[in-house]
Order: structure tokens, then sequence, then C-alpha cells
């Protein structure tokens, strides 16, 4: 009985272990996030791909436009849903929209501001619960924001500010 016992306790132990091991660390995720959306942010716009009455914008592959609005426009990539959010009266250096963001979050756990080239960048991070987060991403007066796990905050932050880095208002 004793060595059963053993075995059970050491069984639990290593599964315990493994199914932390599989987890992602948001700490890490996170830090691999901010990394993505500066390097983006410091890199060449992307080209636009995608016209609208008012702002021209890329789009990686995958994602689609699922409706559009004034100061608003729906994008799809999978499952996943993205809130793409221009003011037009904003420049590229602006920080309203970016303390307009700040300012609706009740607790941000990573809050960064990217600046070069004339024009003002921004990541920000709300923990959620079930291992999930809202990531915003922006540039200036364009922001993108969605909901994903923690395993997934690098490659979006990447693809977001893509979006955002690329985007050109019609005045």
């Amino acid at each position: 009985m004793k060595r059963f016992t053993r075995a059970a306790v050491l069984l639990i132990s290593c599964a315990m272990l493994l199914a932390a091991c599989g987890k992602a660390s948001f700490q890490e995720e996170n830090a691999k996030a901010v990394v993505a959306a500066k390097t983006v942010f410091n890199e060449n716009r992307k080209k636009p791909n995608n016209k609208t009455k008012d702002i021209d914008f890329y789009l990686p592959f995958g994602y689609e436009i699922k409706r559009n609005s004034p100061n608003n426009i729906l994008l799809k990539n999978g499952s996943k849903t993205y809130i793409l959010f221009y003011n037009p009266n904003e420049a590229m250096d602006s920080d309203v929209v970016y303390k307009a963001s700040v300012a609706q979050y009740e607790k941000l756990e990573t809050n960064k501001q990217f600046k070069g080239k004339g024009k003002l960048g921004f990541l920000l991070v709300e923990r959620l619960d079930g291992g999930m987060n809202t990531l915003t991403v922006g540039v200036g007066g364009v922001k993108i924001t969605t909901e994903m796990k923690t395993a997934d905050l690098d490659d979006e932050a990447k693809a977001m500010m893509q979006i955002a880095n690329s985007a050109k208002i019609k005045k």
C-alpha cells in the first residue's frame, strides 16, 4: 500500500509539472509582444492593400473586413475579431487616442509607448480571467483591439502593429 501511495503521489506531481510547463508564462509572452510591436513600429510601413472611403491600411494574410462604419472597421481572422478605430483629426504623433485608450482600462498589466520617425506607437495589455487578455496596439490616431490567449500575444502584437503602422487616414 505504501508503494502505491508513493507511486500515486509521484504520478500526480509529474502530471502537475507537465501541465505547468505547457502553459505560456504571461511575463515571457508579454515581453515578446512588446519586442514584436516595437520592432514592427520601427520598420518601414507595409504598403496598404485595403482601401475604404476614409482610410487605407495593410491587412496580413487571413484578415478580412467584416463591417465598416465611420471611425470603426470590424476585422476577422478565423474565429478572432478585431476592432480597428481611427480618428481622422489626429496625426501620427498624437497621443489623444493613446490617452483615451489607457483611461478605459481598469488595470493595465502593460502600458508601453514607442516614439520615432514623427509618430507615437503604443501597446496596452489587460489580463482577463481564464488566460485571456485584451490587447490594444496603436499609432497616432489609429488603434486596433482584440482579446486573445496569452500564448498568442507576440504574434498578435506583430500583426496588429503592422495594420496600425500602415494606416493612412484620408483627410
